[in-house]
């Protein structure tokens, strides 16, 4: 049954990958000003090699982007230009955790979205892809080694949408912007 709902959801036309592209573009933005911001308010010695890292992730989001939108573009559809909202606190602790919980969504996602690719044969598109996989399992390694955490699996699809929900889930701390 499982296999069943994963075929559906990788048989999208040209069009539907386009809007699930510029989902992925949105989340890209999101990325962007998330590392822009933690890496610049996490303070204490413990953080700073990984704010450091977080200011290189911010180049690379910007990168994937750029990739995206060249992607979308080709499909003929025009690139979004909305983030995700992007959730910061006062906690050091806690903006990596949403960090972490954002790159375990976008991993899910460029998984489907390489199927999807590939369902329509646009394998060169499900390569570009693939490049931008590789460093966002980086940046999840980055951050779940910042916080002590093993690297979550999350090849099991769907079901694997909940890893990464902690105590801060409410907190009266967390912001959103949008």
């Amino acid at each position: 049954m499982g296999d069943k709902s994963t075929t559906n959801e990788n048989e999208v036309s040209r069009e539907r990958l386009a809007e699930l592209l510029n989902e992925d573009l949105a989340r890209e933005y999101q990325a962007i000003i998330g590392y822009v911001v933690y890496s610049q308010v996490l303070t204490g010695a413990q953080y700073k090699d990984i704010a450091a890292q977080l200011e290189i992730h911010a180049k690379q989001e910007l990168d994937h982007a750029l990739i995206i939108s060249r992607q979308i573009d080709y499909l003929g559809k025009m690139p979004a230009v909305t983030p995700k909202p992007v959730r910061t606190s006062t906690d050091a602790k806690e903006m990596l955790w949403f960090d972490l919980e954002n790159e375990h969504d976008t991993i899910r996602n460029y998984r489907d979205r390489i199927r999807q690719c590939e369902a329509l044969g646009e394998f060169a598109m499900a390569e570009q892809i693939r490049q931008i996989l590789v460093q966002e399992q980086g940046h999840q390694i980055d951050l779940a080694t910042a916080l002590g955490e093993e690297v979550p699996d999350l090849s099991g699809g769907p079901q694997g949408r909940t890893l990464g929900k902690r105590w801060w889930r409410g907190s009266h701390r967390a912001q959103s912007y949008e």
